[in-house]
């Protein structure tokens, strides 16, 4: 395949520079001049509907679906998408040919200096399952209400006080060149996928695949398939509290990962290691976790039989 690539990506600020950083990759490792590549902005239903939680409107897919659909109809080559925004179960047709390398991967508490510091009944505001149910294990004095938005409008809701506090992805802060907003929560365990960059094409196309492969950082793409591994493996959907990050350890993996109950009374957390080239161990993970989770915290992952 001769360029130009033409790269689809949701228009956000945040999704059109990590197209560039995908643009860029692609020049510096193939030596392209910028007139190469294409960048293809366009707008997905998840960035239209903003009133209400994605779990409620159609998950994950609605930031796919449209770029899914011009990679079908051959009006884009690539599609560049933040992982932790791509569905676990993606179609046939479509395999992801590369990510970049992972940035930061914690989130950061905008609003206070610390969860400990948030006042008594704040507001918090966030659309996460997760953010929500991680928070209220640590303080459930805490009011959720829900914000969403890309980063900006998400600032500026807080500015406007519909909360006191929020959490943003830090990857996506630093990427935006906002990294002195927030402060850095290390106890808190990310999504899966997250601070992950993922190039998505159409499975098949042998030459175009070569291209993209060149770019890949395959650290951040063993971490990230095994987290996503395990996601699948729990079976749970948007309403899930998942957290999982799988780190390269030598020829090993490590994997910390928890589910948890929307309002974080119960939680099922693992610590583990296992072989980096065994593909199977994240799924037997999840089986591990959901076999000693609670029955309230079982019955929230669809995908759940008794581990054996």
């Amino acid at each position: 395949m001769k360029p130009p690539i033409r790269i689809g990506t949701r228009g956000s600020p945040l999704a059109l520079a990590q197209a560039r950083m995908v643009a860029e990759a692609l020049r510096d490792t193939h030596d392209w001049g910028p007139e190469l590549i294409e960048i293809v902005p366009m707008t997905t239903t998840g960035d239209v509907i903003q009133d209400r939680p994605l779990a409620e409107v159609g998950g994950k897919g609605l930031w796919t679906k449209e770029l899914d659909r011009a990679l079908a109809e051959g009006r884009t080559d690539i599609s560049v998408h933040s992982m932790k925004d791509v569905e676990t179960i993606r179609p046939a047709k479509l395999v992801i040919g590369a990510m970049l390398p992972r940035a930061d991967v914690r989130d950061r508490l905008v609003g206070a200096d610390s969860i400990e510091a948030l006042p008594h009944w704040a507001r918090l505001g966030t659309s996460s399952p997760r953010r929500a149910a991680q928070m209220l294990a640590r303080r459930p004095d805490l009011n959720i209400v829900p914000i969403r938005g890309n980063v900006a409008t998400r600032l500026r809701k807080l500015e406007m006080g519909e909360a006191d506090a929020t959490l943003l992805a830090a990857a996506g802060l630093d990427r935006l060149g906002h990294p002195e907003i927030g402060t850095v929560l290390d106890e808190i365990l990310p999504a899966p996928a997250q601070g992950a960059i993922g190039i998505e094409m159409l499975a098949g196309n042998k030459k175009l695949a070569a291209l993209i492969r060149a770019v890949d950082h395959r650290p951040t793409s063993v971490c990230v398939l095994a987290e996503r591994a395990l996601l699948e493996g729990l079976g749970g959907n948007c309403r899930s509290p998942v957290a999982a990050l799988a780190q390269c350890e030598g020829d090993q993996l490590r994997l910390r990962a928890e589910i948890l109950t929307p309002d974080g009374t119960e939680a099922e957390r693992i610590d583990t290691r296992f072989p980096a080239a065994d593909l199977t161990a994240p799924r037997d993970i999840a089986g591990q976790m959901l076999d000693r989770a609670a029955p309230a915290l079982r019955v929230l992952f669809s995908g759940w039989a008794p581990f054996s």
